[in-house]
């Protein structure tokens, strides 16, 4: 197994991303009103494509090969387009923010399963005894939320699609793009994101946006903070540590999800949430005991 570098910035990463990434579902629940989901992803898409060029064009990466293009495509549109686009659409079809978050916080499970069957990694015991014990801290975090209500079934189906998305990307990526400079595979990855995401929304939306500030504010913290920041922590971290490991840290973000929205909506934590978020970080840190 690889091992993260003993450093500063190697120990900061994994909880970094873990805060940065779950703003992402705060941005979704904020930015949606404004646009429909396809429309909103084309945007954020587009311009990260555009800070992604300036970036390629300063740091002039080595760039990709036919073969590289190809398995970019393909981890961009799990990472991406399944994972990114069930999010959205379960937003968008009354899945609460902090439900689209609990979901794919099933990974861990899928990841440490297809991880230990065909790439090569070992599973200890005491880890699948973090994974299981992390899953039941994700489901306390949420259980008094009243989530059934207001959501349509196509909503809680793009939920699981999400989980599949970042499940099978995440595996993808560690095998196939390893080795791709993170910048260029970006760029091949979003140039694809924004053409699938671009032709949904001509098919099966209106494409109207509403300008408003909270939706400026959503589209540029979703391009900057997650799709340029948090996506190449993650990215990084996916080169340095075995993937089960990886997975693991999804455990916390309904957890840090939760807070953000008891912080930003007033929503409620009871002594259930919150034991279950203790449990969540102690299946973390069994997980990712060396």
């Amino acid at each position: 197994m690889s091992q993260v570098p003993n450093s500063l910035v190697a120990r900061l990463a994994p909880a970094t991303f873990v805060l940065l990434w779950s703003t992402g579902f705060i941005g979704a629940k904020y930015g949606l009103p404004y646009a429909e989901p396809l429309t909103f992803l084309t945007l954020r898409m587009v311009f990260v494509v555009a800070a992604f060029l300036i970036i390629v064009a300063i740091a002039r990466p080595k760039w990709l090969t036919a073969r590289e293009w190809l398995h970019s495509a393909v981890a961009g549109s799990l990472m991406h387009v399944t994972y990114l686009g069930g999010v959205f659409v379960a937003i968008s079809l009354g899945v609460p923010a902090g439900i689209s978050a609990l979901i794919p916080g099933l990974q861990p499970i899928l990841t440490a399963t297809i991880a230990n069957r065909f790439l090569g990694e070992r599973v200890t015991p005491l880890q699948w005894f973090g994974l299981v014990i992390g899953l039941v801290g994700v489901a306390l975090v949420l259980q008094d939320r009243h989530v059934m209500s207001g959501a349509t079934i196509a909503g809680w189906i793009a939920t699981f699609i999400s989980l599949l998305g970042i499940t099978l990307g995440s595996l993808y990526q560690k095998r196939y793009c390893s080795a791709i400079d993170w910048r260029a595979g970006n760029l091949a990855q979003y140039i694809t994101a924004a053409i699938v995401f671009g032709l949904g929304a001509l098919a099966f939306e209106t494409r109207v946006v509403n300008w408003q500030p909270q939706f400026i504010l959503a589209l540029t913290w979703t391009v900057l903070v997650m799709s340029v920041a948090a996506i190449g922590l993650m990215y990084w971290l996916i080169r340095r540590m075995p993937a089960a490991q990886v997975a693991s840290l999804f455990y916390l973000v309904p957890s840090v999800t939760a807070l953000m929205a008891f912080a930003l909506f007033n929503e409620r934590l009871d002594t259930l949430a919150i034991v279950g978020m203790v449990i969540c970080a102690a299946a973390v840190f069994i997980v990712n005991k060396r």
